[in-house]
């Protein structure tokens, strides 16, 4: 039975884990987006490019010789039922995917430089999935009672979205654009798209160890794990139904983990699913293995 109490769209723990999140913004803005570690040095020089041997859907900067990824899927391509939600979906998966066929040796994948990043991060956060997700997750936990200082009744079930949005900004925060930027990371996932299932099953999980440098080069992924030990110790600030310890946060660190690798899963095979449906997606003229 519902708590009688009047409806308030979010309560005090939802308005602590906006001042978080606020936090977060505002750490972005404050420093400067130039000062950052001093630039790696450059990679050898590329091959210069043959445009006319590429597909006309990749751009290509021809002053710097380097490869952008296809443009997104446009909402009018989907068409059918449940466009809309299969359109919010797939464009999710496809936002920070990248085509592997051109970047072949003697080729240079365009830099994400670090205004990329937190654009990334703010189009992530402002994305429809993350506000459903974050709404499923609320009923989740209502469901099963956790953070029981919440309540239950809609102002429950407010304090509870808004911490689980706060959780979703800052797991977004940390991983696609603070920790990308201090390493000098790429926070994009480069599907394989070649070989066995098996093959391509392992390079996405190893996506949560192994990720690329913004030069090119491989690169212990600094971002997952250092982003993720960030999040999950951010949000005991405003989750106080929170176990606290270390195997509650080990455990929680272990199933967000888990939760990217599986995405990242999607993110390789979505060429295939969204064919297999019928469904657009981003590089067209990517073959069916």
């Amino acid at each position: 039975m519902f708590v009688t109490r009047s409806f308030r769209p979010f309560g005090p723990r939802a308005s602590r884990a906006s001042a978080a999140f606020a936090s977060l913004v505002f750490l972005a803005c404050a420093v400067p987006l130039k000062a950052q570690q001093p630039a790696p040095p450059p990679p050898p020089a590329p091959v210069p490019l043959n445009v006319t041997t590429l597909p006309s859907s990749i751009p290509v900067n021809p002053a710097t010789q380097c490869i952008r990824p296809a443009p997104m899927v446009r909402w009018q391509d989907y068409q059918g039922p449940f466009a809309k939600v299969i359109g919010v979906f797939g464009r999710e998966l496809e936002r920070t995917s990248v085509h592997p066929l051109p970047y072949k040796a003697g080729t240079l994948l365009c830099t994400f430089t670090v205004k990329d990043k937190f654009i990334l991060f703010l189009r992530s956060t402002s994305a429809p999935l993350t506000f459903v997700q974050a709404g499923f997750n609320a009923g989740i936990s209502q469901a099963e009672n956790n953070d029981p200082t919440f309540g239950q009744g809609a102002a429950g079930y407010a304090d509870r979205f808004g911490a689980a949005m706060a959780d979703q900004a800052s797991s977004r925060f940390f991983k696609d654009f603070f920790y990308p930027s201090l390493f000098s990371e790429d926070p994009r996932y480069y599907r394989l798209g070649r070989g066995t299932t098996g093959e391509r099953f392992l390079h996405a999980v190893g996506h949560t160890v192994i990720t690329y440098h913004v030069d090119g080069t491989r690169m212990f992924n600094f971002s997952e794990w250092f982003g993720t030990v960030t999040t999950v110790a951010l949000s005991n600030t405003y989750h106080p139904g929170n176990r606290r310890g270390f195997d509650p946060a080990a455990e929680r660190v272990g199933y967000s983990i888990a939760s990217d690798a599986a995405f990242d899963e999607l993110r390789e095979f979505w060429p295939e699913i969204a064919r297999k449906f019928k469904l657009p997606f981003r590089d067209r003229n990517e073959p069916a293995n």
